[in-house]
């Protein structure tokens, strides 16, 4: 009979766990092993400072510290209670899910972008937005999306905002 040792299995299970952390992101499709929700999907940071750390587990070194309460982020895997999470720019690790809130938000990418008073060019332009502001996103049709910023509320053309697919739809 083969037995398999202490030693032997604690080899596999670092394998499995060492493969688990180095797979790439996620394809478009795919379900989180610990959530069953999509991978990816955007999120958005919960807390005004979130650590983002190298592994799953606060033994991990602290890469990055994301400091905006409401910063979109893209969740590209799922270990435990951590996300794998990248931001725009691509950078990210893993953060632990009470740091994240699953309510929408989008970061203005077009400098100037137009807030329309309806999802039509030809309408009002109620506000002018500029780069790297966060918006919440209430809902997104084909090509719209219904934000809301200060105060105010209206319409954005879905792909000057990052924090939402292009093919994406949802109320």
């Amino acid at each position: 009979m083969n037995k398999t040792g202490p030693v032997r299995l604690a080899s596999i299970v670092m394998a499995i766990a060492l493969s688990l952390l180095t797979a790439g992101p996620a394809m478009a499709g795919d379900r989180g092993p610990v959530t069953n929700l999509p991978l990816p999907r955007f999120v958005s940071l919960k807390t005004s400072e979130g650590n983002v750390r190298r592994g799953p587990s606060l033994t991990h070194r602290i890469d990055w510290v994301f400091t905006r309460r409401g910063m979109p982020l893209e969740v590209i895997g799922e270990f435990g209670h951590w996300r794998r999470v990248r931001d725009r720019d691509g950078m990210g690790g893993w953060m632990h899910y009470a740091l994240l809130s699953g309510a929408r938000t989008g970061l203005v990418e077009t400098d100037l972008a137009p807030l329309y008073a309806r999802a039509d060019t030809a309408s009002t332009v109620a506000a002018r937005l500029e780069a790297g502001v966060i918006v919440s996103v209430d809902s997104c049709a084909v090509d719209w999306c219904k934000v809301r910023v200060e105060g105010m509320k209206g319409w954005m053309v879905k792909q000057t905002l990052w924090g939402v697919r292009a093919d994406e739809v949802f109320d």
